[in-house]
């Protein structure tokens, strides 16, 4: 979801095009559920549902059917081909899902949108290379006594700046050796892992996770380790930064999940002081 065609960018669409061919009945559950909880709701008859960045189009979908009006887009084209084949297949020529190409990055296309009752935005605004700018756009779209759900990776210092050089020597390779490359040292992390934990005798701390990795919001061990490997533009923040940031503009914190490693730390926000209209609150 760069604003411009940036050639060290990993190619998200092309990843999400592979899930499509496992995606589920059990997976949309999983999806429906994840919103569920992160949310505190059963329903979203009558809200309306921002997808910032759509990807695979699976939790647009999960909205979808928890009633939500939907508008969706992405900047990567095939990722909004993704989107747009969930719903020919389980809502075809339905009036209550909207799908674009557009960036979190680009003013006047995000200017151009209502506001909604929910923004949700899943892993996306840290891969834009302009993370703070792509939230600031998020924020803007927050209706009064909405939410933001968004998830951002952790900061692990010197860590994230290692995993940044992994990733950018993905993007480097040429078609082929770098998926070889990303399941090889994906499968490496994750066996010393498995030892780490083995060695603390407490194997299924590794374990238990993989074996449930359907669970987690529906999505695929394979493709998310591409991802994890090669998903280039990079940026991370440590939880306080977000908290801190996102309430300052007018939110609360109504539940968090705070990422202790390399994973993303999940927030959701809802809005207590009344937004604007027109156009985002900062541009920056």
């Amino acid at each position: 979801m760069a604003l411009t065609d940036d050639p060290n960018r990993f190619a998200f669409g092309a990843n999400w095009a592979h899930f499509l061919s496992v995606i589920d009945d059990e997976r949309i559950a999983e999806a429906v559920k994840s919103l569920q909880h992160m949310l505190n709701v059963d329903r979203l008859d009558s809200k309306t549902f921002l997808d910032a960045g759509s990807g695979s189009g699976i939790f647009s979908l999960a909205a979808r059917r928890l009633g939500a009006t939907v508008h969706s887009f992405d900047y990567d084209p095939q990722s909004v081909a993704c989107t747009a084949e969930l719903k020919r297949r389980y809502f075809p020529d339905d009036a209550g899902w909207q799908i674009d190409k557009g960036s979190v990055l680009d003013v006047t296309y995000i200017s151009g949108l209502k506001k909604f009752d929910v923004v949700y935005s899943w892993g996306v605004l840290h891969h834009t290379g302009a993370m703070w700018v792509a939230l600031e756009r998020a924020i803007s779209r927050v209706d009064d006594d909405g939410k933001l759900f968004i998830a951002v990776y952790n900061d692990q210092g010197w860590k994230s700046h290692f995993w940044w050089f992994i990733k950018l020597f993905y993007i480097q390779l040429p078609h082929g050796l770098n998926t070889i490359y990303a399941y090889t040292l994906g499968y490496i992390a994750q066996a010393f892992n498995i030892i780490k934990y083995t060695l603390k005798l407490k194997p299924m701390t590794a374990i238990g996770p993989l074996l449930r990795y359907k669970a987690r919001r529906g999505m695929s061990i394979n493709r998310d380790l591409v991802d994890w490997i090669g998903g280039f533009p990079f940026e991370v923040a440590k939880y306080g930064v977000l908290k801190d940031y996102v309430l300052s503009r007018g939110f609360e914190l109504v539940q968090g999940t705070q990422a202790n490693d390399l994973g993303c730390h999940q927030m959701v926000f809802r809005r207590t002081r009344p937004s604007q209209r027109g156009q985002p609150e900062c541009v920056v």
